[in-house]
């Protein structure tokens, strides 16, 4: 018995030196369950970042997360430190350019930009094939919970332009990784799956 309280009294000191703390049994479904939220404060304001390329857009996919719907927009061979965007909410897309309004589905519009055109610079061919004002090609969003519709609005003066209707204002955050711009929208303010 002694030799047994001399043994746990050891792993208590060095639990603590370790900054690790002892839980209930019971306890743990509550911890696991704390470590599971979803990441809040993105918030809904507008996100930029100044950069630029001439490398093309090849494609645009999305996927559905526990705590987000995501989006991303491929650029291959383009660097991190080239690749801009603005993505924001609007009331309405309006096409750059001719101005022209292309309807989104949703409560609420993300008009996403990235500065890099949708066509080869050199010969102006298309490398992305959507149409102006048509779904973007090869995404269904049927189980999504969060996005609603998207919208190809065109490529024009090196900028891609894409609505993003979505059920309704809700956080996004934007991220760069070589070769991808990347949205994930919330599904909602709480940070609750």
């Amino acid at each position: 018995m002694r030799r047994s309280r001399t043994v746990w009294a050891a792993l208590t000191v060095v639990a603590t030196a370790l900054g690790v703390t002892a839980l209930p049994a019971d306890a743990a479904p509550v911890a696991a369950a704390q470590s599971t939220a979803c990441p809040t404060g993105w918030g809904s304001l507008a996100k930029t970042r100044t950069a630029g390329t001439t490398t093309p857009v090849t494609n645009v996919r999305t996927g559905r997360h526990a705590c987000y719907d995501r989006m991303v927009i491929d650029i291959p061979g383009a660097g991190r430190s080239h690749l801009g965007y603005s993505v924001r909410y609007v009331t309405h897309l309006y096409q750059d350019g001719s101005g022209r309004l292309i309807p989104v589905g949703g409560g609420a519009v993300l008009e996403v930009r990235v500065t890099a055109p949708s066509y080869d610079p050199g010969t102006g061919a298309p490398t992305y094939p959507a149409r102006a004002g048509r779904p973007l090609p090869g995404v269904n969003l049927t189980g999504y919970r969060t996005f609603r519709d998207t919208r190809f609005a065109g490529s024009f003066e090196g900028d891609t332009q894409i609505g993003l209707g979505v059920r309704t204002r809700l956080p996004f955050r934007v991220l760069r990784v070589d070769g991808h711009v990347v949205v994930d929208v919330a599904h909602n303010w709480t940070g609750a799956r």
